[in-house]
């Protein structure tokens, strides 16, 4: 008996549609973030991107739980005496919903070439547009029914 490793050329990419309306971010962006390394698949291999491609609509409709909005910052330096900015969830979320999901996803991931190309595969749109209509992305909602 031998174990199968699978190949590069072998990997088969689908897309996953997933509706953000009233998720909590935190369990949102760990459904994404197996999706996108491939954890769902039982061709799952470590050291390969084996992941699918995901589109997360309605990011503006996310929910946080707790005192979250209010309490979690976000921090980023530009390396100038003074530099630092502090931004809070709440204010993310109302100028750009989309970058506080996919921060959530980002840090979910590894933090390597590897992980890199699994954050390319994700795309977010705040509203229920996206021009992904083409690729014919399943509902990640028909996958929780099949698993149960």
């Amino acid at each position: 008996m031998k174990t199968y490793a699978v190949k590069a050329s072998e990997i088969d990419r689908g897309w996953w549609l997933i509706d953000a309306t009233d998720q909590p971010l935190g369990r949102l962006a760990t459904r994404v973030a197996t999706l996108l390394s491939g954890k769902h698949k039982p061709t799952w291999s470590p050291h390969l991107d084996t992941g699918d491609h995901v589109v997360v609509v309605n990011a503006s409709r996310v929910r946080v739980t707790g005192n979250k909005l209010r309490q979690k910052h976000y921090y980023r330096h530009s390396n100038y005496p003074g530099g630092l900015r502090e931004e809070s969830l709440a204010d993310l979320l109302a100028r750009k919903p989309e970058r506080a999901v996919e921060m959530a996803v980002q840090g979910m991931l590894p933090r390597n070439r590897l992980g890199k190309a699994m954050f390319r595969k994700l795309k977010v749109y705040p509203g229920a547009d996206h021009p992904h209509e083409a690729q014919r992305p399943r509902s990640a909602q028909d996958q929780d029914q099949e698993a149960s």
